[in-house]
């Protein structure tokens, strides 16, 4: 059975299946989802939970022993299998068909997935995982709906704003869910329930940190390297999680990789923005980085990215925050080699 977003919320509360599958390329929704399901669960008496990461060497027997293996006294079991490349691999899709196979009423398999490709969607194991259970394949709203998105989510915390106001907000994030999310809870922290004027909210939007993770993406795309190492000095003192930085980076290097590709094949140029989730403000240094940057650049960028995620994760040698301004200048046309291991 397939839901859309906003039906999850009735539907827990009258049915919970043994089985959900949520996916979708906006992690806020995904996150979202997953927690009503496993608040629904708990309510429900599933006491026991299990974690398990489907990386790279994953076993996936581990699959079957998360329920064969249930405390004899406690209680029923939810499984949070979470595949973070989208891709469970021919072992992986048997392992999740023959769990469908023998589903049982005292466990609850929870599968979260990154957006999948239009191959991937028609992907045997996400079939037989629909037949099984619920899928929600989570769609975040475009840029000219996102005012909408946010004036629900302002009010559910008691205030509203007019249509300039939420416009802004929704400018600025440039489509980043999580950072709208985080807007919206700061207009919550700084300003009492009700109605609040443009003046707040632009003051209170644009007052962020000097070091923060838009003025990086701004420095990347403009080429401005001095800025670009001044940010990054500025994160890491303020103990900014390597991570986060890297999906700030990986998400400019992705969407410019993404659009050089595609120009390269004759698409259209605005086709390609409104895929690669280029909107608003945004478009107008992405171009020029488009101008700066080659194709093969692009890629290499992601290769670096690449690299940054294995030493972040402490395997090869390196200092993470130096390759972080390699990437950097990369990402601003200058030709930098890239060490793979």
């Amino acid at each position: 059975m397939r839901l859309r977003g906003e039906q999850l919320a009735a539907h827990l509360e009258r049915d919970l299946q043994p089985l959900y599958t949520i996916y979708g390329d906006e992690p806020l929704l995904v996150i979202e989802a997953a927690d009503a399901v496993r608040g629904a669960a708990r309510r429900q008496g599933f006491t026991e939970r299990e974690v398990l990461t489907a990386m790279a060497g994953f076993n996936w027997n581990e699959l079957g022993n998360a329920t064969r293996n249930m405390s004899l006294f406690g209680g029923r079991k939810l499984v949070d299998l979470r595949i973070p490349g989208g891709k469970p691999g021919r072992d992986g899709g048997a392992a999740l068909q023959d769990y469908c196979a023998r589903l049982s009423p005292d466990a609850l398999l929870l599968v979260t997935l990154p957006g999948l490709d239009w191959a991937e969607e028609k992907a045997v194991w996400l079939k037989v995982l629909t037949e099984a259970g619920v899928t929600l394949k989570l769609v975040p709203p475009n840029l000219g709906e996102l005012p909408a998105w946010i004036a629900g989510r302002m009010q559910g915390q008691g205030q509203s704003a007019d249509r300039d106001g939420l416009r802004f907000i929704a400018e600025h994030v440039e489509g980043n869910l999580l950072a709208a999310r985080q807007e919206i809870l700061k207009l919550g922290l700084l300003y009492p329930p009700g109605k609040l004027s443009f003046e707040q909210i632009r003051d209170a939007v644009l007052n962020v940190a000097r070091h923060d993770l838009d003025g990086l993406r701004e420095s990347l795309l403009a080429g401005d390297l001095a800025r670009l190492a001044r940010t990054l000095e500025g994160l890491r003192q303020e103990g900014e999680a390597p991570p986060l930085i890297l999906w700030a980076m990986t998400e400019e290097a992705r969407a410019l990789a993404q659009v050089k590709t595609g120009l390269a094949e004759g698409q259209p140029p605005d086709l390609l923005l409104k895929d690669a989730r280029v909107w608003g403000a945004r478009q107008i240094p992405f171009r020029k980085a488009l101008q700066r940057i080659g194709a093969s650049q692009a890629m290499a960028a992601l290769r670096l990215a690449a690299r940054i995620d294995r030493l972040a994760k402490g395997i090869g040698a390196g200092e993470v925050w130096d390759e972080f301004l390699r990437l950097g200048l990369l990402l601003s046309g200058r030709p930098v080699p890239c060490d793979e291991e």
